[in-house]
C-alpha cells in the first residue's frame, strides 16, 4: 500500500533502508522524545524495520520525487498499543527527521493516515500518545483536531528504560467527519 499527498509518498518499510533510518534516527533529537533511543548502528535499524516497521499499517515517509526518507508514520492495534483499545480504535504514531523539522510534513503525513484510517480502515477512534515536553507532536495532534484525553502518569517505557508520565488525546470519527465537511 502506498500514500500519497502533495509533497509525500508514505510507502511500507523495506530491509534496504536500514542504512536510511540509522542516518536520521542516530540522532539524538528525534528518538528520545519519540519515545525510544537513538539507533546504535546500521543494524540495529535493520532489526527495527524486520521487527517493528514490516507490520501493517506503517509507514516509510518519503519526499515525492526524490525519495528521501525523512521519517515514519504508523497506526498501532489491539497489542501493539499500550493505551488498551476498543475494537475499532487504532493508535497513531510518527516522527520525522531533525532535519526536516517545520516544514509541516509530521502534519501532512499523519493528515493523510488519519484520512485512511477512517474512510478506509473504519477505524472508530485514533489515540496518540507524546511526551509532555514534545511540543512538536502535540501541535501535530491538535492540528488535526486530536483534543487532550488525559495524563498516563508514570508508565515505565521499555525503550527509553524511564518511567515517564504522557498526554493522550483522540480523535473520534464524527470529529473528523465535521472538519472535512467544514473544509471543503
Amino acid at each position: 500500500m502506498r500514500i500519497e499527498t502533495d509533497r509525500l509518498l508514505l510507502r511500507p518499510w523495506k530491509e534496504s533502508d536500514a542504512e536510511s533510518l540509522y542516518t536520521i534516527a542516530k540522532d539524538p533529537h528525534i528518538g528520545p522524545l519519540a519515545g525510544w533511543l537513538p539507533h546504535a548502528n546500521k543494524d540495529d535499524s535493520r532489526q527495527i524495520i524486520k521487527g517493528i516497521l514490516t507490520a501493517p499499517e506503517i509507514y516509510c515517509i518519503t519526499l515525492k520525487g526524490e525519495g528521501e526518507i525523512i521519517g515514519s508514520v504508523g497506526l498501532h492495534f489491539d497489542e501493539e498499543s499500550v493505551i488498551g483499545l476498543a475494537d475499532n480504535d487504532a493508535e497513531i504514531g510518527y516522527w520525522i527527521a531533525y532535519q526536516h523539522w517545520g516544514n509541516g510534513y509530521a502534519t501532512e503525513a499523519v493528515s493523510a493516515l488519519v484520512d485512511r484510517a477512517f474512510s478506509e480502515l473504519h477505524i472508530q477512534n485514533l489515540w496518540c500518545r507524546y511526551l509532555p515536553r514534545n511540543k512538536k507532536s502535540k501541535r501535530v495532534s491538535e492540528k488535526l483536531g486530536f483534543s487532550f484525553h488525559h495524563v498516563a502518569k508514570e508508565r515505565y517505557w521499555k525503550e527509553l528504560d524511564q518511567v515517564v508520565s504522557e498526554r493522550v488525546s483522540k480523535l473520534e470519527i464524527e470529529t473528523w467527519r465535521k472538519k472535512k465537511k467544514a473544509a471543503k
